[in-house]
């Protein structure tokens, strides 16, 4: 919806609309987190798991370096501590793509648990931007 039809509507409604917003983010989050402990217990092989280890580190670049300012990862910088929370957070991004290709590379997991923690990544991905988007939005911060 746009900023004006939201104006638009009762107040009740627009809570409404934020709390699924809510739940959405939770459920993707749950998701992404079911399908990690599921490509583990379901082929009995739990290193997988050390993917949890980039999933941990992902956002830390943001959270020391960009501040509460989540959208500067996506603009244009002159700033060399921006341009090392780019670096750090991409290098963190491949980091947890590549652990589970290099595991299933090495014979260590299967192609399910491959797939299955890759679309975990993912849905975390997914979470993260639909987090962005929200955050970004003005009626969000209204709570």
């Amino acid at each position: 919806m746009t900023d004006s039809s939201m104006a638009d509507l009762p107040r009740y409604l627009v809570n409404c609309l934020q709390t699924g917003k809510l739940a959405l983010l939770a459920i993707l989050v749950s998701g992404g987190i079911v399908l990690q402990i599921l490509s583990c217990a379901l082929y009995n092989n739990w290193w997988p798991m050390l993917s949890l280890m980039m999933y941990v580190l992902l956002p830390m670049p943001l959270l020391f370096f960009a501040g509460s300012e989540a959208t500067s990862i996506f603009s244009e910088s002159t700033s060399g501590w921006a341009d090392a929370t780019k670096f750090l957070t991409g290098a963190s991004a491949v980091g947890s793509i590549a652990i589970p290709v290099i595991l299933k590379h090495a014979g260590v997991i299967g192609w399910g648990a491959l797939a299955m923690t890759l679309s975990s990544f993912f849905i975390f991905v997914l979470a993260i931007v639909c987090f962005i988007q929200s955050n970004s939005d003005e009626y969000y911060s209204s709570f």
